[in-house]
């Protein structure tokens, strides 16, 4: 008896649609892509329209036949894949390497429950061939670049780095940043607290000293310069001022009460959530996009890849219902709250990652999920959800303004605080400031501030200057730099996380050091060949240029081949102007000069004059001065090798500290008369068989110092 054919991508999911569908139902999983470019050559005929010589992977293979196994026994195929440009692109290779001769069809849902199957079955789509070309052009692209910009990276920096799309820029970013923290030079300042002995008792700080304002860290530039319109407080200064405002008093000057308000966030997309679960738990992008899948595929939330902040109507009613059930009538916000979007070149096919419908708070699904980092990723999106329809948390907030005088000097100081009347939102769902928020001190909702009037007097216990110093931009972390790709418009949902994570495990260019992604000096030198050789391919307007045009693409508004064609040849009529991908690295080759693209200076040593630079190596990154090296520790930031360090690093004797053991006797990498050697066993323990120490010399090409036993 012939049954419909159902094909998913993943056999998580194919369970559990299994399950809604029973029986009368084949339900099969391609697991993901089934065929790609192949891994060696170009495989895409650039003089014949572009097109991809695909094949088979090795597990597709296998899929193909299992699944033509099952389709001698189907009555219709339905092509159940994502519905994106990717899962269009899996729907398609399925059809071309099945060939059904039965009627087949598209299967679109965007939650994985009974109700959203039975209806994505009763509404069959077809394929949409204009998002497979979208797909393919990305795939294409992605190919031709990797495949014209990696080889120079190889024959300039080292072999085996690979040049990206939307890596390169993003890598950028990271590189950008440790310069700016390299740059920066920090600036010390002080503020002075007076702590009064009111009933309660509150903190007010020094802002303005005869009517100029107090310089604060906002005020210096990455020079650790201040600002004109500002007074910094010296220690010396802040010494001074405590000691001629001890004993004083406080005057208030001016009471001023201004209501509260803040307004819950959008639900989730992809990129929010990444950043969210980053700070609040701690998850890596990777991590979070692969507990999303597990709870998607399972039926417990929606679409984990979408740039959509929308629920859908029926949604919309339940989260509202809820809200009304668990948290009362007055917490629903007065109507129901509509988001938009505010990603660049926003596509918002799916709706935003809620928990799916009947709506089950996460006490009723824990013993279902299979961790607790899913607990804990299911009820952060379920608080996300509910708190977006819930009402503003409403209050009062002070702000008191006081003057001491410190001798002929007037001391100018405030104080504020924020009384919450109504939680509202904040019932379900607290927010935590930004990684890269300059101000990450919370809103001081917990002062209270006694009943003051203009003219009171306050009396002070203590006088306490405090000293600060401004710091560095942040490194990204995971989260803040997909939260700066998306501003910028470069990639997509399903490409944040699998790219930092594939930069981050290489290990070429970025490592981490806690949640920081700090690069290398690979990195550095990768980044200036770019800038330096092929500024267009890592400018990040013409990135998010090209994600545009894949969009248009997808709409049918560009021509797949054609816009190949400019990006891969450019434009005939304007070579000179907007040459294209093969032009440009042609122009650029024999220009890069690797000595200087991979020489970073910095300084002269002090007794020979000699300039010090860092330099990435095939085993790591080293330092020189003359034909004096030592290698750089991978715990060394490129921010903090300084000249000192270098020096330090150059005057340290190379000891004989084994690098390793080979059965169960040291091995040193040692120097000596004719150059680098490696030893195995010592004089008083030779290796056995051999009355002295096995010594063999290292090619010119390895460093001493980054020589392992790996």
């Amino acid at each position: 008896m012939s049954k419909p054919l159902v094909i998913v991508e993943s056999p998580a999911k194919a369970k559990t649609i299994s399950q809604f569908l029973g029986s009368e139902y084949i339900v099969r999983a391609s697991v993901g892509h089934i065929a790609d470019l192949p891994s060696k050559g170009l495989a895409v005929d650039v003089d014949s329209d572009f097109k991809a010589a695909y094949e088979l992977t090795e597990r597709g293979r296998q899929v193909i036949k299992e699944l033509k196994a099952d389709l001698k026994n189907a009555s219709v195929v339905y092509f159940a894949t994502d519905e994106d440009r990717e899962g269009e692109a899996i729907s398609s290779h399925l059809r071309e390497y099945l060939s059904p001769k039965v009627e087949y069809h598209r299967m679109v849902f965007h939650e994985i429950t009974k109700s959203a199957i039975a209806e994505a079955i009763a509404n069959p789509k077809q394929i949409n061939d204009k998002l497979v070309d979208a797909a393919e052009a990305r795939r294409i692209l992605d190919r031709l670049y990797g495949y014209e910009v990696s080889p120079v990276l190889w024959r300039r920096v080292n072999r085996g780095l690979s040049a990206g799309r939307v890596q390169s820029p993003a890598l950028r970013l990271i590189v950008e940043r440790e310069r700016e923290r390299i740059a920066f030079r920090s600036a010390a300042y002080f503020d002075i607290d007076a702590k009064t002995t009111t009933t309660p008792a509150f903190t007010a700080r020094l802002t303005a000293l005869d009517g100029v304002r107090v310089a604060t860290g906002k005020d210096f530039d990455q020079q650790g310069s201040a600002a004109a319109n500002v007074v910094v407080v010296t220690e010396a200064r802040a010494n001074e001022l405590v000691g001629a405002l001890t004993g004083q008093s406080l005057r208030v000057t001016s009471v001023e009460d201004k209501p509260y308000r803040s307004s819950p966030k959008a639900p989730f997309m992809t990129s929010t959530l990444q950043q969210e679960a980053g700070r609040k738990l701690r998850l890596s992008g990777r991590q979070v996009m692969s507990l999303a899948q597990s709870l998607y595929e399972n039926g417990f939330i929606t679409y984990m890849r979408t740039d959509s902040v929308v629920l859908a109507a029926e949604a919309m009613g339940e989260v509202r219902d809820t809200i009304r059930k668990v948290y009362g009538n007055d917490m629903l916000s007065p109507q129901p709250r509509a988001f938009n979007s505010k990603v660049k070149n926003a596509q918002e096919a799916h709706e935003a990652i809620r928990p799916t419908l009947p709506l089950r708070a996460p006490e009723q699904v824990e013993g279902q999920l299979r961790s607790k980092q899913e607990i804990a990723l299911y009820r952060l999106i379920w608080q996300r959800t509910l708190a977006s329809q819930m009402a503003d948390a409403t209050g009062v907030t002070v702000s008191v303004k006081l003057e001491a005088a410190a001798g002929s000097t007037t001391c100018e100081f405030s104080a504020s605080g924020t009384t919450i009347t109504k939680k509202g939102y904040r019932q379900a769902y607290e927010d935590l400031p930004d990684d890269d928020d300059d101000d990450k001190e919370a809103e001081s909702d917990s002062v209270l501030l006694p009943p003051l009037k203009a003219g009171d007097t306050v009396l002070v216990s203590e006088w306490v200057g405090n000293a600060h110093a401004t710091t560095p931009p942040a490194r990204y972390t995971e989260a803040s730099l997909v939260k700066r790709l998306e501003e910028l418009g470069i990639g997509r949902p399903s490409t944040w996380a699998s790219i930092i994570s594939t930069m981050v495990d290489r290990g070429d260019y970025v490592r981490k050091k806690g949640t920081a992604l700090v690069p290398t000096w690979t990195a550095f030198s990768v980044i200036r060949l770019l800038e330096n050789h092929f500024t267009k391919l890592i400018d990040y307007k013409f990135t998010a240029t090209i994600e545009e045009d894949l969009d248009a693409i997808a709409r049918g508004e560009r021509e797949k081949s054609n816009w190949l064609h400019h990006f891969y040849f450019g434009d005939p009529a304007k070579r000179s102007e907007e040459p294209g991908l093969k032009q440009i690295v042609a122009d650029n080759l024999d220009e890069i000069d690797a000595a200087e693209i991979n020489t970073f200076p910095l300084g002269a040593h002090p007794d020979t004059g000699d300039d010090v630079v860092v330099k990435p190596g095939k085993y790591g990154p080293y330092v020189r001065c003359g034909e004096n090296t030592a290698g750089v520790p991978d715990t060394l930031t490129p921010e903090d090798l300084t000249l000192d360090v270098a020096l330090q690093l150059l005057a340290a004797p190379k000891g004989d500290e084994p690098i390793g053991q080979k059965d169960g006797l040291p091995v040193f990498a040692k120097t000596g008369r004719y150059g680098a050697y490696v030893q195995w066993g010592t004089p008083d323990d030779p290796p056995p068989g051999m009355d002295k120490p096995k010594m063999v010399s290292l090619f010119a090409t390895m460093n001493i110092e980054r020589f392992t036993m790996k």
